[in-house]
């Protein structure tokens, strides 16, 4: 294609003004191909401003490409973990009570305290739902007593007490008037928390030693066995 000098004379106007090809093109109206255009602006005394300009641009690019990458990795993970779930949502009519109380043991197992050392059941978690799931399971399983609960918060310095008990007194479900005083660790004093929806560590006591070395001694058989 034969191109018209004046559109060559814009655009050697244009890059002396500091435009890069792109605005050149928009301004001229004319898809003329970057080689052309390099071409035709041999010589060009571009202005001082140009190359904080183009340093700008790549910026703004880098930051539109990040962006771009991160919705697109997003939805990537979306889509994984939703056919993850769909793949293994089947498995969950397979729960009964005692598939319950095999899940519940291993979780025992792994967070829970041990017999003998400690004489009751005592299972601590930073996870709200887990603190949930672990009553729930121990009400539906054993029939427990609400007297026999004990809870203590574990926290860090710079929390409000107060509002970390009002946090875990909704979680549980259990009467303030069974909650210990919470507990601060005090190698955290003059440190602050990083992790901003920490909510300390949530220690749930349940005062009966039976229950605790069923789930203990089942616990241990499941890793023996599997």
């Amino acid at each position: 294609m034969r191109w018209k000098e004046k559109d060559r004379k814009l655009a050697r106007r244009f890059r002396s003004e500091g435009l890069t090809y792109s605005e050149i093109r928009k301004k001229i109206g004319k898809s003329i191909p970057k080689s052309t255009l390099s071409y035709w602006c041999r010589g060009v005394k571009l202005p001082k401003f140009y190359e904080d300009k183009v340093k700008q641009l790549n910026f703004d690019n880098l930051s539109r490409a990040l962006k771009l990458a991160v919705s697109v990795n997003r939805e990537k993970r979306a889509k994984f973990l939703g056919d993850l779930r769909q793949k293994n949502l089947h498995l969950l009519k397979y729960i009964d009570n005692g598939v319950l109380k095999l899940i519940l043991a291993i979780f025992y197992l792994a967070e829970g305290a041990k017999h003998p050392s400690t004489r009751f059941l005592r299972f601590g978690s930073s996870d709200p739902e887990t603190i949930k799931f672990f009553l729930r399971s121990l009400e539906k399983l054993f029939k427990t007593d609400s007297s026999k609960y004990r809870v203590d918060i574990l926290c860090r310095a710079d929390q409000d007490l107060e509002k970390l008990k009002k946090y875990w007194i909704r979680v549980t479900g259990i009467d303030e008037s069974l909650f210990y005083k919470p507990r601060v660790d005090k190698r955290t004093i003059g440190k602050k928390t990083k992790k901003k929806n920490y909510k300390g560590v949530c220690v749930v006591n349940y005062f009966d030693t039976s229950i605790q070395l069923e789930l203990q001694l089942l616990g241990e058989e499941i890793v023996r066995r599997v």
